[in-house]
């Protein structure tokens, strides 16, 4: 059943997978996948991981942070806050395909979004501290993906960390059911669910970052959560 649950999805696309999409659909459904992340967890997994590679550093300092496939940029607001806790500021940039997307991060403030290609980022080699890349690897099979992953580590200086969804039957459940007392766009409740079966498990996860060349160290979280992380090659000490 999950087997032929997966192949569904890997066929299926989803409505933010498609770049004419409407613009007020695209925003609905960003704001359905922040409250998500917010209600299952998956911005707070991200944020305490970004936070790994914050701690020692001192406390007034300033380390950039860039977000690709960013939505509604609600996860790097979060790792700022955390990261404003101990004293440190996140100066927060966003990578978004969707023009309608990036405006809508730029919208919600802190975050200067640029329209860009994932695979291909506009960004010098190693000129950003941090690099986040969360819920999009799962929209990228094969060589996309491994594409993808070789541009987070070029552009980063210190740390990489993808955030995704562990595959569960549970938590495609989860997602429709909540969907409906949330009041979510039909949009986000079909996308949801695909999205979970395109998903990964903790090994192979660990897999895809290796089959790029990266020894990434990957962790689960409460809410189906994955977190993949490692430092660039020669990142900064």
């Amino acid at each position: 059943m999950t087997g032929a649950l997966r192949r569904w999805a890997a066929r299926t696309a989803e409505v933010l997978d498609d770049p004419r999409t409407d613009a007020g659909v695209v925003v609905a459904t960003l704001r359905d996948i922040a409250r998500i992340n917010r209600f299952f967890g998956g911005a707070s997994a991200a944020a305490r991981r970004l936070g790994e590679f914050l701690d020692g550093g001192a406390s007034g300092r300033s380390v950039t942070l860039l977000d690709v496939g960013t939505g509604a940029a609600d996860i790097p607001r979060a790792a700022a806050r955390l990261a404003a806790r101990r004293g440190i500021t996140l100066r927060l940039v966003g990578v978004e395909r969707v023009l309608a997307a990036a405006r809508e991060a730029a919208r919600l403030g802190g975050v200067a979004a640029v329209v860009a290609d994932g695979g291909s980022l506009p960004f010098r080699t190693g000129s950003v501290d941090l690099v986040l890349c969360a819920k999009l690897l799962h929209h990228l099979p094969g060589e996309a993906g491994r594409r993808l992953l070789l541009e987070l580590d070029r552009v980063a200086r210190r740390a990489v960390v993808v955030a995704d969804i562990r595959r569960s039957v549970f938590a495609a459940a989860g997602i429709w059911l909540v969907s409906f007392p949330m009041r979510f766009h039909p949009a986000t409740r079909r996308d949801g669910v695909i999205s979970v079966f395109r998903g990964f498990s903790r090994a192979e996860l660990r897999g895809i970052c290796a089959a790029a060349g990266f020894d990434a160290a990957v962790k689960r979280h409460p809410g189906w959560c994955l977190t993949a992380a490692w430092r660039p090659r020669g990142a900064a000490a």
